[in-house]
């Protein structure tokens, strides 16, 4: 049994009498169930089709939110090779929300920045919920020097809801060390690509996305405040965040039509975490063309493309 969304609740209980109905079929041998069975599948895939075909901006954030979702570590373990991670920004402290370092990615040495949530409780508080602290940033923009000196490409894996809003934090210059890390990543003269596999959440997100190319997972959302903050601040009512999404055209499908994002990678019926060694693949495939595309262009021509690329948004639809 997957955990389930609430929305998904008519194909939980066609999930749960399957399994009823199997664990009858293996305490009584003598009963066939085999096509009873069949055909609840059946009747449960068809469900859960018909629910992925039309999901509302809200239900992709919980989707992009589930507790099951594969996390960077996933993709690192899958993707990368010859691990070799960083710590520290060299002025404060490490910051465990911001993964970063020195890989292999099909056998070509790259750096990589990601941002890790956790599965549990423990997991969770360790890597702070996925939110950065001012010096998670200091070290990604650390890296992405890093990078640019040794001409190494930089993927970046983005999953935040944003970056850590606790007083502590604003009094280490958070918006400065956002702001600094983004900076950083539009200077840089290596090919840069940013994936949303999970929240891409305001400055959070853009502070290491600023690539000359970002994709998003099918079911990812990508926005310049949570759904929750949005209704905060419009109607004082963190309650109306299903009209806040609906709002906001967070969705990668949206993204990808205001031509803000440059790709979309498909995700398994019923989300990532149906199907988490699919979707990493495919993932890496996206990643593999994006920087072959790139491969022979000169440092500044790179620069140029990404600097390019951001001047651009927002003036096809003027």
């Amino acid at each position: 049994m997957y955990n389930y969304l609430d929305f998904e609740k008519p194909v939980a209980d066609l999930d749960l009498q399957i399994l009823e109905l199997k664990k009858i079929a293996q305490e009584k041998d003598s009963l066939n169930m085999s096509d009873e069975i069949a055909r609840l599948e059946m009747r449960s895939q068809t469900a859960l089709r018909d629910l992925y075909k039309k999901l509302s901006p809200w239900q992709k954030t919980q989707v992009a939110r589930h507790p099951d979702r594969p996390h960077f570590m996933d993709y690192s373990a899958q993707l990368l090779t010859d691990v070799t991670p960083l710590a520290g920004d060299r002025k404060f402290a490490e910051d465990a929300a911001i993964q970063a370092g020195f890989a292999r990615f099909k056998g070509e040495a790259i750096a990589y920045i990601g941002q890790e949530k956790g599965y549990d409780t423990q997991t969770r508080l360790h890597y702070n919920f996925g939110s950065a602290r001012p010096e998670g940033y200091r070290k990604a923009a650390r890296i992405m020097e890093m990078a640019d000196r040794f001409q190494l490409p930089l993927l970046t894996f983005v999953d935040t809801a944003g970056a850590y809003p606790g007083v502590s934090a604003e009094e280490r210059g958070q918006a400065e060390a956002i702001a600094q890390s983004t900076a950083a990543t539009l200077r840089l003269q290596v090919p840069v690509v940013s994936v949303i596999i999970g929240e891409g959440g305001s400055g959070g997100a853009i502070a290491i996305a600023a690539a000359n190319k970002v994709y998003m997972l099918e079911h990812s959302i990508y926005s310049v405040i949570s759904p929750e903050g949005a209704a905060s601040i419009l109607w004082r009512d963190s309650a109306r965040a299903k009209d806040a999404a609906t709002n906001m055209r967070i969705t990668a499908q949206d993204l990808y039509k205001l031509q803000i994002i440059d790709g979309i990678i498909p995700e398994p019926l019923g989300g990532a975490h149906r199907g988490k060694e699919i979707v990493i693949e495919a993932t890496g495939n996206m990643i593999s063309d994006a920087l072959k595309s790139m491969a022979g262009k000169d440092g500044e021509t790179i620069k140029k493309e990404r600097w390019e690329k951001y001047l651009q948004i927002g003036r096809s639809l003027s």
